[in-house]
């Protein structure tokens, strides 16, 4: 069991790997070979991002997840010390550490490809949550055990919990009813009910506030019994990957600061549309003095 006594703002809970990215002139097709105007190798992964962003800006974050004690662990865990992100919580182990190759378009356009291997989920009893001291938690989903174990344990210390849901499986199905803030994707709305509008009526019924980010479109949300939209901040977009992490790790940290509704809803999106103005998820996560310069509150 891992222990801590420091009060973090968010505690990041899910997915970290290592992110192969290559700048190409267009997808290939089938059999066919292309070379790579540009490479950026860096650490990668829903959670691990959030929690990186946290940290950028200004607030204390922690990861709690799993990195092999490979050459893509020990270089992943290098940057969380970098980027000031505790890794009290962190596991290893000789499973693989799971690995992303992103094709990156001109226009922003991504495809990817994941490999994770045999890594098992971390247990219910990994975290030792009687020492465990955070404003909030945010989930990916991608560790079900141990979120199921933390979501009870907020619910009880009356902790917000946020559930990054980019898309349908085991651990967002068996979160998204159990956090008080379930923040999705498009692909995951339209994975639970065909289209968002439906999937905003029927997810509002699982979570107190639910919000669907629509990209360039920008998005939608219903708490209660009201419902909003926002518009997308207008940028140039040369690589969305890792938008929604920066989006979802920017809301947890606007909710630890204790913004009001309409502002964690701008600081997050503004995040968002600022990592997209970089190649790669992690470089592209902005500092809160380039935020600042961006977007005003």
């Amino acid at each position: 069991m891992a222990t801590n006594s420091i009060i973090f703002d968010v505690l990041c809970v899910g997915h970290a790997s290592y992110d192969l990215i290559f700048s190409v002139p267009y997808h290939p097709n089938a059999d066919e070979k292309i070379v790579a105007d540009n490479f950026t190798g860096c650490g990668g992964g829903p959670a691990a991002n959030a929690a990186v962003c946290v940290s950028r800006l200004g607030l204390k974050a922690a990861f709690a997840g799993f990195l092999g004690t490979d050459l893509y662990g020990d270089k992943h865990k290098d940057e969380f010390t970098q980027e000031k992100v505790n890794t009290n919580y962190l596991v290893r182990g000789p499973s693989p550490t799971p690995l992303s190759a992103i094709l990156v378009k001109p226009n922003g356009q991504r495809a990817l490809i994941n490999y994770k291997g045999e890594t098992e989920y971390l247990p219910t009893d990994y975290l030792n949550l009687s020492d465990l001291q955070t404003k909030v938690i945010l989930f990916d989903g991608h560790e079900p055990d141990l979120s199921l174990s933390l979501v009870e344990f907020a619910q009880k210390h009356a902790i917000p919990t946020v559930l990054d849901a980019g898309s349908l499986h085991i651990g967002t199905e068996q979160l998204m009813d159990k956090v008080d803030y379930l923040v999705c994707s498009e692909k995951f709305a339209k994975q639970v009910a065909g289209d968002v509008e439906t999937a905003l009526t029927q997810l509002a019924k699982k979570s107190p506030t639910t919000v669907i980010t629509l990209g360039e479109n920008g998005l939608i949300w219903q708490a209660g019994d009201k419902q909003g939209s926002l518009s997308a901040f207008s940028i140039n977009a040369v690589d969305t990957t890792g938008a929604g992490d920066a989006f979802h790790g920017a809301f947890a940290a606007a909710l630890a600061n204790n913004f009001n509704w309409l502002e964690t809803l701008k600081f997050a999106s503004a995040t968002g549309a600022l990592c997209c103005t970089k190649i790669g998820a992690r470089p592209g996560l902005p500092k809160l003095n380039e935020l600042q310069s961006f977007y005003q509150r």
